[in-house]
């Protein structure tokens, strides 16, 4: 309203202001736009730098160089930006050769391996590990525990083999336990081949699959499970 009276009345700036109740400095005052450019660049710079930091050593970085700027206004811009945001590095697996899903003339040539989990009866979960001939599709095995690592997966399929022999391959999916060292030179140790799918493949693997099918819906679903007598062994 006071530019109002000055434009169309030629009303002195002092006057209009005293009219409008308006102090004369707040009239005169003009907005300053704060460039952000800087401070966007500066972040850029220690995020890339320090992919590991929060906004927290970032704004110490900043502080320790010298640099004045209200943290309030840098954590503004760096919310923009999307530097707050947890990016989660994509798990890099190998590229998988697609190799057609074959029945083996001979027993013991091809086994199939899976992970397959559920709950006890007090809500703890525990897992298994299923092994099948893919010839006749023969259960093989099946262990179950509360864990399994690499090294009591390999007691388990020493012991198959123990009655059986070695087959020349194991077909598995690119889970961390089928991908693991210890389970690498296992296999390496026995001369046969670990035969991965392709990741997000599960029907390249049908033959183990069908089976955790009826296994889930015959077994595991349809009874209840407790811890054996003796927890340790279990």
């Amino acid at each position: 309203m006071a530019s109002y009276l000055i434009e169309k009345h030629n009303v002195a700036d002092s006057r209009a202001c005293r009219l409008m109740r308006l102090s004369r400095s707040v009239f005169a005052y003009k907005a300053r736009l704060n460039d952000d450019n800087s401070i966007a660049n500066r972040l850029k710079e220690l995020a890339e730098k320090h992919k590991r930091y929060g906004f927290r050593k970032i704004f110490h970085k900043l502080k320790a160089a010298g640099f004045t700027w209200n943290h309030k206004r840098v954590y503004r811009i760096y919310c923009v930006l999307q530097l707050n945001l947890k990016r989660k590095p994509k798990k890099r697996l190998s590229k998988r050769e697609k190799i057609p899903l074959e029945v083996p003339k001979m027993m013991n040539q091809s086994w199939s391996l899976d992970y397959m989990s559920d709950a006890l009866m007090n809500g703890k979960k525990f897992r298994t590990v299923n092994v099948i001939d893919d010839c006749n599709r023969e259960v093989l095995g099946i262990k179950a525990s509360r864990s399994i690592p690499s090294q009591h997966v390999i007691q388990f399929l020493d012991d198959i083999a123990s009655q059986r022999g070695y087959p020349q391959q194991i077909r598995v999916d690119n889970g961390p336990e089928n991908r693991s060292k210890v389970i690498k030179k296992w296999a390496k140790t026995h001369n046969l081949q670990l035969q991965y799918i392709q990741p997000g493949k599960p029907a390249q693997n049908a033959y183990i699959e069908r089976f955790n099918r009826t296994y889930r819906e015959e077994i595991l679903d349809m009874n209840l499970f407790k811890l054996p007598e003796n927890p340790m062994a279990f």
